[in-house]
């Protein structure tokens, strides 16, 4: 009989190493607390350096300098942005905030991101669209090469969310370096953390110019405090960079840790009618934040989700998403359920969905036989992402590859 674990099996914690509480110590000591000192220099010094950019600015969130990333784009009140459409809300509400309206574009099952043959029918439809936010979901580069082909073609920049995917490559070179302006993320859960934070990197120097004076409340040159334009409270503490600036060197290290636990998941569940989260494995190298698993059609027990409750009906040889997370749950370890897609909630659910057949809203007929594949959501109802947490021993992986194949019998 497997027993429930004594300590939670989180699905991604941060883990500390202690470099951490020096350099928090040092801004203490030398009462550098606020929004400058050397820890925020460093950080940007050293994350230039290992993704590629030419500038790194530190601020509060990856949220925060999405948000700044739409500023710089010049997205106005009423323009159209196409969007990732499987992700998290952070991706999609900063187009909000500058009164965009985000159009989702479908994903594709080569690496569950963007589909460029989505994207290239919403060119056709909306050709007006000068921006796309592209996101690497889970850790692995989307599509990267064709996106940028089909970017270039129709005069459009890229924002890139690198929030989930730091340390990652597509064909050799780190993603947070492909579009205009890059985001990644040092929240409590990502592949390294401050407990918060995040950066925006660029290649333009009036760029980080820009989000330096934006993100200090937009203070013009002056003696006493004048202001032309709207800022905001967005730059990072010293304090929070003293820890990701003890997190850096560690990345390699936490990088290998998630592969091999997802190494260890794909040949742990090779007789089960499941598979991984794919990636491209001939231009592309995540850096595996979380291991995600999709069930097989034939293998799926019926499930229904409401708003936010599920039911399934158990079946032999059978599983879904609902009946695993509560398995798991009920053994003290933590999954999730895929990121609902963004045409699927509720704030967004009268937003332009494109799909690569065109049009995804309102696509059933009662007339006239055939659908539009929605790919999102099909991963959303038969996916989930597994207990990634690297400090997760091969022992108490190997427990959870167990509940995982009881579900199934």
């Amino acid at each position: 009989m497997i027993k429930k674990f004594e300590n939670k099996i989180w699905l991604s914690s941060p883990t500390m190493h202690g470099d951490e509480l020096k350099y928090v110590t040092e801004a203490y000591e030398t009462n550098w607390m606020s929004t400058v000192g050397k820890n925020i220099n460093e950080v940007e010094g050293l994350i230039s350096e290992k993704v590629g950019c030419k500038y790194a600015v530190a601020l509060s969130a990856g949220t925060a300098a999405l948000h700044l990333a739409m500023k710089l784009a010049g997205i106005k009140q009423g323009d159209y942005v196409f969007c990732s459409d499987m992700t998290f809300a952070a991706t999609v509400n900063p187009v909000t905030y500058e009164g965009g309206i985000p159009v989702f574009i479908d994903t594709e099952y080569d690496t569950w991101n963007m589909d460029p043959i989505a994207l290239e029918k919403a060119f056709e439809i909306y050709p007006e669209v000068k921006v796309v936010v592209l996101v690497h979901l889970y850790g692995t580069p989307g599509k990267i090469e064709e996106i940028k082909k089909i970017c270039d073609k129709h005069g459009a920049i890229i924002i890139e969310d690198a929030a989930e995917s730091l340390g990652a490559t597509y064909k050799g070179k780190e993603t947070g370096t492909f579009g205009n302006y890059n985001v990644i993320s040092f929240n409590g859960n990502k592949i390294i953390t401050g407990s918060s934070g995040g950066m925006l990197l660029t290649d333009s120097e009036e760029a980080a110019n820009k989000v330096r004076k934006w993100s200090t409340q937009a203070r013009e040159n002056a003696p006493w405090y004048q202001h032309e334009e709207t800022g905001y409270n967005y730059r990072m503490s010293n304090v929070i960079a003293g820890v990701v600036r003890g997190q850096i060197p560690y990345l390699e290290e936490h990088i290998q840790q998630k592969k091999a636990i997802y190494e260890r998941y794909k040949e742990g569940f090779k007789d089960l009618p499941v598979t991984m989260n794919p990636y491209d494995e001939e231009n592309s190298e995540p850096n595996f934040w979380l291991s995600c698993m999709i069930i097989n059609p034939e293998a799926m027990c019926q499930q229904v989700r409401g708003e936010q409750d599920s039911l399934y009906i158990s079946e032999k040889g059978k599983s879904c998403p609902t009946e695993i997370l509560e398995t798991l749950a009920s053994y003290n370890a933590e999954g999730r359920p895929i990121w609902k897609p963004m045409h699927m909630q509720p704030i967004y659910r009268m937003n332009p969905f494109i799909t690569k057949d065109g049009n995804g809203r309102a696509r059933t007929n009662a007339y006239i036989e055939g659908q539009s594949l929605d790919v999102g959501m099909d991963i959303f109802n038969r996916g989930l992402c597994l207990p990634s947490d690297n400090k997760m021993t091969k022992e108490e992986q190997d427990i959870i590859i167990e509940v995982i194949k009881e579900c199934f019998k």
